[in-house]
């Protein structure tokens, strides 16, 4: 009897012990590579984060997109944060879904040329030589092939397009090696504002998106329901200290002046619509990877 009691209390403190170890959330963040980076950029974040739920979080690192969406079909990562083209082909691959929005301002797209091309709308850019952001970027190359497409210019088949950083496709357009650049729109005009012996006429943007689909937290398909309800809830009860912790290091500063909002699949529809544009209707996989 005694012993079955000993037995019983083991199987009760393992059971205990395994809930309680379950209850430690892994997080992931999809374009930071290392634990240092991750534990020096996003652990203001994790520290309110845990302050608003009143759970444990641990940071998991993946060294590419690919392996996040590994990671959360193997259930190895619970909470992954990421951009909206990284998140149309992770949730093809894992039925991931959105749970918060990080509402980025001014987060759109452009076409910009040389005011003295003689471009003056998408159309005039068939044939022409345009300069596209990294491939697979939302807002440097997917967005502005879908404003093109969107103004009845076929991405795939009217242009001659190469893919470079944005500042060399600034350079290259200044110097007219190319015809126009599809970009961030806010980058861009980072980029543009330091071209101060230039005048300030000399380019212009003749196309332009509206705000793109937002960042977001995303969920695994493995999480509890009333969990993910849990840190969705706690998240838009605490915005102001968890927009203080994502935006305390410099690094992202992309999100200063955003809000945290509840986010739907459906308005990702959109970003489906630009990899098919792209030539990618499947989304299924990472462009450029």
């Amino acid at each position: 009897m005694k012993l079955r009691s000993i037995l019983a209390g083991a199987v009760l403190a393992a059971s205990a012990a395994f809930a309680a170890q379950a209850e430690t959330w892994k997080l992931a963040v999809t374009d930071v590579e290392g634990m240092e980076r991750l534990q020096l950029e996003w652990g203001p974040f994790k520290d309110a984060l845990e302050a608003a739920t009143g759970e444990s979080f641990e940071f998991f690192a993946v060294n590419s997109r690919t392996a996040a969406a590994e990671a959360l079909r193997g259930e190895t990562v619970d909470f992954v944060v990421s951009g909206p083209a990284e998140y149309v082909v992770i949730n093809k691959l894992t039925k991931a879904t959105p749970l918060i929005g990080l509402g980025r301002p001014d987060y759109h797209c452009a076409i910009i040329v040389r005011a003295d091309s003689g471009i003056n709308v998408p159309a005039d850019l068939k044939g022409k030589k345009v300069a596209f952001g990294d491939i697979g970027s939302t807002s440097n190359m997917l967005c502005p092939m879908q404003v093109l497409a969107d103004h009845g210019v076929d991405p795939v088949n009217d242009l001659e397009k190469t893919h470079t950083s944005r500042n060399i496709a600034h350079e290259a357009l200044k110097a007219g090696d190319v015809d126009a650049i599809g970009s961030n729109a806010g980058s861009w005009l980072n980029v543009r504002a330091k071209e101060t012996e230039l005048p300030y006429g000399f380019f212009k943007m003749i196309a332009r998106s509206g705000d793109l689909p937002n960042d977001m937290i995303m969920v695994g398909a493995h999480v509890p329901a009333d969990k993910a309800e849990l840190v969705k809830t706690a998240i838009l009860e605490n915005k102001a200290e968890i927009i203080a912790g994502i935006t305390a290091h410099e690094e992202n500063d992309k999100y200063v002046g955003m809000d945290l909002v509840a986010i739907e699949d459906s308005a990702y529809d959109y970003v489906r619509s630009m990899y098919s544009n792209a030539g990618f209707p499947q989304f299924d996989k990472f462009i450029g990877d």
